[in-house]
């Protein structure tokens, strides 16, 4: 594996609770609005869902709760046996360790491909097609794929957010965010997130077109909400919650404002 590949392993198996971090506190935010997106394309159902990047399946749990039959694939062991743990006794649930660029299912057997991780790991524009041409190649003519990006600003606004721009060694890391796109976190430092790609929303569209798909929307997930943590607590009262999510929901499409989003959802169809 590459020292990338190394980096992202060692963040996800020792740093970072990523179902915690969706089931509780704002990232609840980033979980209902990807279901909004995600079931506007898959409809009702059942559908064959691949779920690339799965972790250890709190996005894979909703889809078998939709009645959709669900394979995982995630790079990290301890996701995959996690997933299994928690749902491999359901019948619809299949789950393996697999690289988003060497996808272990067959041509056009899926009815709709979620990338909600991978894109973000690879810093090198022919990995991230080739993540996108293997969705491609994994689903069905007509059928969707729906992958996640961060957005090329994260850092700027997560180290306002967080004050980590106070710190000179931060800013210099947001420089070299915003003008390249390339994130590292050489010395580890906690909460500065790993070796990543942050995205503009126009390379999305582009790199699903390179790899032969026909791109239908590009969505920010949470808007300016998401880097508000004080809004995490208004999330437990239901009407609160709805106004949080209205809010994300009025500017999602707006091209002046995608980049303000901590995340970006690229909607593509294969049409052939």
């Amino acid at each position: 594996m590459s020292e990338e590949g190394d980096a992202v392993r060692r963040h996800y198996e020792s740093e970072t609770d990523e179902d915690g971090r969706l089931r509780g506190g704002l990232g609840r935010l980033e979980l209902w609005r990807v279901q909004e997106v995600v079931r506007r394309y898959l409809g009702a159902g059942p559908r064959r869902v691949l779920d690339v990047g799965g972790a250890s399946g709190v996005h894979s749990e909703w889809l078998l709760g939709d009645s959709h039959t669900v394979h995982l694939v995630d790079l990290v062991e301890r996701h995959v046996a996690a997933a299994r743990d928690r749902l491999g006794g359901i019948e619809r649930f299949t789950a393996s360790v697999g690289d988003a660029r060497r996808l272990p299912v067959a041509d056009a057997s899926q009815d709709a491909v979620l990338v909600l991780g991978p894109l973000y790991h690879l810093q090198d524009r022919a990995d991230r097609v080739a993540v996108w041409r293997e969705a491609a190649r994994a689903v069905s003519p007509g059928g969707v794929v729906i992958a996640m990006a961060i957005s090329r600003f994260a850092s700027l606004f997560d180290g306002l957010a967080q004050e980590h721009l106070f710190d000179p060694e931060f800013r210099a890391v947001v420089d070299v965010d915003v003008a390249s796109g390339r994130h590292e976190n050489p010395r580890g430092r906690p909460g500065w997130f790993t070796t990543a790609y942050f995205h503009r929303p126009e390379e999305l569209v582009a790199e699903a077109t390179d790899a032969g798909l026909d791109v239908v929307e590009t969505v920010g997930v949470e808007g300016m909400a998401g880097w508000l943590g004080h809004l995490a607590p208004r999330l437990d009262d239901d009407v609160d919650r709805e106004v949080v999510l209205e809010a994300a929901r009025r500017v999602e499409a707006e091209p002046s404002l995608l980049g303000m989003s901590p995340h970006l959802l690229c909607v593509a169809r294969r049409t052939h």
